[in-house]
């Protein structure tokens, strides 16, 4: 079946912002960038959860969103994160990166306010009416302190506007709902859940790992898409361990920018009230990552 947002299938790598002296340093970001363009990436998905978007000013969300477009440069496709707990900047925000050329929006569901469904629903109509860009759900309860329910987002599939949802709630059958009511693309929010979710009609994933091993993300992906079942598991069995041991340590982004910080990729700098791996966990994470073949 085609689904509205497919052109969005594949691999979205959520990018972390890099600081370096409490400033987002725009030249590793273009580096990071440049890493994705050429592993194959489809689409990347800066200043969200894992760009740390709590912390950054408005001014600098609206920096980077633009950062990233420019040296995107149409090479590859961006959805950056414009949602906030307030509908009214979600819509500034997402304005911004209509008006900077973003490809579409990734618009976390409003968090710590607990709307109800029919808020939900009102926020992200009001947003899918203000721009010509597709709209991407991304629902995570974990995050917003309450789940967007199935049945409000396959209402919210009859606006044109609506054309992805990153599913993070880990609930299987409600993302079967979605698939089976709606023509909406569905990407995982969870990078263990990618072959799971592509089993039951998912086009990909929003990945955190795939800031360290895009192509590895890739070649699950491209398994599964060419029938190779066994070819599919290997590789999920494979990025398992590097998926529960490094992202399990600590809250997204810490793990992931420390390895980044390993792999020499990264400052490692975090803004509080995001806080660095202990000395212990940080040993946990070098096992990780040599187990892996990453160091």
């Amino acid at each position: 079946m085609t689904t509205r947002g497919e052109a969005f299938a594949g691999l979205s790598v959520a990018l972390t912002t890099p600081f370096k002296d409490g400033q987002v340093d725009y030249a590793l970001l273009s580096e990071q960038i440049e890493f994705q363009i050429a592993a194959g990436t489809t689409c990347l998905c800066p200043v969200g959860t894992t760009g740390e978007s709590p912390t950054l000013s408005h001014e600098e969300h609206e920096q980077v969103i633009s950062a990233v477009i420019q040296a995107a440069a149409g090479r590859i496709k961006v959805m950056p994160g414009t949602g906030s707990n307030s509908t009214t900047e979600a819509l500034r925000l997402t304005r911004w990166a209509a008006k900077e050329g973003a490809d579409a929006a990734l618009v976390v569901a409003p968090y710590y306010n607990k709307p109800t469904q029919q808020g939900f629903y009102e926020h992200f109509k009001a947003l899918a009416e203000a721009v010509d860009i597709p709209i991407c759900v991304y629902n995570i309860p974990g995050r917003a302190a309450k789940n967007i329910e199935p049945e409000t987002i396959i209402r919210m599939a009859e606006l044109p506007g609506i054309a992805l949802v990153k599913e993070a709630t880990g609930n299987m059958d409600q993302a079967s709902q979605v698939l089976n009511a709606t023509d909406l693309t569905v990407l995982s929010g969870d990078d263990s859940l990618t072959l799971p979710l592509m089993s039951i009609g998912a086009q990909g994933v929003i990945s955190v790992v795939g800031n360290i091993v895009p192509r590895d993300v890739i070649a699950l992906i491209d398994a599964w898409n060419a029938g190779d079942l066994a070819a599919a598991r290997q590789r999920h069995h494979k990025l398992f361990p590097l998926c529960r041991d490094m992202l399990g340590l600590s809250t997204n982004p810490i793990p992931i920018k420390a390895a980044m910080q390993m792999l020499g990729r990264d400052t490692g700098e975090l803004r509080l009230p995001m806080t660095r791996l202990s000395e212990a966990e940080m040993a946990d994470l070098r096992k990780t990552l040599t187990n892996y073949g990453l160091l």
